[in-house]
């Protein structure tokens, strides 16, 4: 698809699921209190509308995180509660490669470009439709690309 010879990076894995609605603490109910994950770490941007409990399941580099999100004010963009499945993120192993071939490739992304993430790992995001300037996008879907810590690149390899 690309003239841009081979791809320059690896999706290694699932590195997180993120599920909004109005309220977090229902989710943290369901989640964390009938499902047993385990509470990690809560994230809050006003930029970014969000207000998150991070929990997680499995161990080690098969570790996924499942943000828990609910908005900030529910008036305001992003609307991280609709839809309820707000966004899959993937490990990459280098993620500034994986951007500027994507991009040279017509990928969309998000504005922000890479920033440090509710985890502390460096993130950007593919928007869910391209634009005439970027006609690619995930098709409906907010991906989230993650750099992987060399821990999980080694595991995950």
């Amino acid at each position: 698809m690309s003239d841009l010879g081979p791809r320059p990076f690896r999706v290694l894995g699932v590195q997180q699921i993120a599920v909004g609605a109005p309220d977090k603490a229902k989710l943290r109910t369901f989640w964390v209190d009938l499902m047993g994950l385990s509470p990690q770490g809560s994230f809050k941007s006003e930029r970014e509308n969000v207000d998150e409990d991070i929990v997680t399941l499995g161990r080690g580099a098969a570790t996924v995180e499942l943000d828990l999100m609910q908005p900030i004010d529910e008036s305001k963009k992003p609307r991280v509660h609709e839809p309820a499945l707000n966004h899959i993120g993937l490990w990459v192993d280098d993620l500034a490669a994986a951007v500027e071939w994507l991009t040279k490739s017509g990928v969309r992304f998000t504005p922000g470009g890479i920033r440090k993430g509710a985890a502390g790992h460096d993130v950007c995001f593919i928007h869910p439709r391209g634009d005439a300037s970027s006609p690619i996008g995930a098709e409906g879907v907010l991906v989230e690309l993650v750099q992987a810590p060399p821990d999980v690149i080694a595991a995950l390899s």
